[in-house]
């Protein structure tokens, strides 16, 4: 297993160029390859190094499929960009005029970035929050195209391929087994699914810009005068900005952790102050509010976890040949499939 040394940390401060010795070592986020693979050399880690200065950094460790030096780099020239336009993300480093860095360290080849430790990582979202937070994703794709930013990089929020917060896949493999079970409920969902495909379609051709990809609660932060940063660049990739301002709204609306006051209510509240937030920065256009009820709705009807991760998902439920269930999950997803956005 990979792992890091303080020597190690104190020669990427060197190479740096970064005052301070390193005292401590705190584990962040470490991705383990070996339990699928015991002689694999790929690294996702992530530590805070704490200097003799009082300086905290935080520095990454990457050796992964697809991810090159090039991506890294052009993801952090990405934050660079919106530091130097005033968006809240934490300095980062360079070392003969790049930032990211290779090293090999204990037999493992790495690439290193090193960045500013920052503090008030948000552990919730209230309305306040999600609409600075919304607000702060509008100005962040006003950026990116002003700047005619591009990053070529897979991305999470893309609703015309398998993406992180929905999928149809699962409903349309089955389609016999599903027939079999109720032939006129299959065909109407097929017939709503297609129209909301289509209508969400309108913009497949729209211009991509660069997009930071990920704004969940471990991604951003509340500066001291009570705005909102957002740091974590590594799924930054191209993107249709209307695709990735609602599909990150839904996200974080259903995903982050609330107060207990808006329990019943979160999705509701949160979605509709995000995108209140962005629409003040970046104003909807008209098509966009048209189309956003079919957008909603196949975001709804075809939620990830219900399909494919929960425990009685759709797919679950197939494999496990459970009729009675599958049938319910055809049924949830044909009034889902028609439920109106708040």
């Amino acid at each position: 297993m990979f792992t890091v040394t303080i020597q190690n940390i104190n020669d990427i401060l060197r190479d740096y160029r970064i005052t301070g010795i390193c005292i401590k070592i705190v584990e962040l986020q470490r991705y383990y390859y070996e339990k699928d693979n015991l002689e694999s050399k790929e690294v996702r880690l992530i530590v805070k190094a704490v200097l003799d200065n009082g300086k905290e950094l935080v520095i990454r460790f990457k050796n992964e499929q697809d991810v090159t030096f090039d991506l890294i780099e052009s993801q952090s020239h990405f934050a660079k960009l919106l530091i130097e336009n005033c968006i809240s993300t934490p300095a980062i480093y360079t070392s003969e005029g790049h930032f990211a860095r290779k090293y090999d360290f204990s037999g493992y080849e790495v690439i290193v970035t090193v960045e500013d430790f920052v503090n008030g990582e948000l552990k919730e979202i209230d309305t306040g929050i999600a609409r600075k937070a919304g607000e702060l994703l509008a100005r962040m794709h006003n950026i990116s195209e002003q700047a005619d930013y591009h990053i070529s990089n897979e991305i999470l929020f893309d609703p015309l391929i398998q993406n992180e917060l929905f999928s149809f896949e699962t409903f349309i493999e089955n389609e016999c087994y599903l027939r079999t079970i109720d032939e006129d409920l299959y065909e109407k969902i097929l017939r709503e699914l297609n129209s909301c495909l289509q209508a969400v379609k309108l913009f497949e051709n729209a211009p991509r810009y660069a997009v930071q990809g990920d704004m969940s609660d471990c991604n951003l932060f509340k500066t001291q005068d009570g705005s909102i940063g957002v740091f974590d660049f590594n799924r930054s990739g191209d993107n249709v900005l209307y695709y990735d301002a609602i599909m990150q709204a839904v996200f974080v609306a259903r995903l982050m952790n609330y107060p207990e006051e808006l329990k019943g209510k979160q999705e509701q509240v949160i979605l509709s102050a995000f995108l209140d937030g962005y629409n003040r920065e970046r104003p909807f256009s008209e098509k966009q509010k048209e189309v956003y009820p079919s957008f909603y709705a196949l975001i709804t009807a075809f939620d990830s976890g219900h399909i494919i991760w929960d425990e009685k998902s759709l797919s679950n439920m197939i494999k496990a040949n459970d009729v009675l269930a599958v049938h319910k999950h055809m049924k949830d997803i044909y009034q889902k499939i028609h439920t109106l956005p708040v």
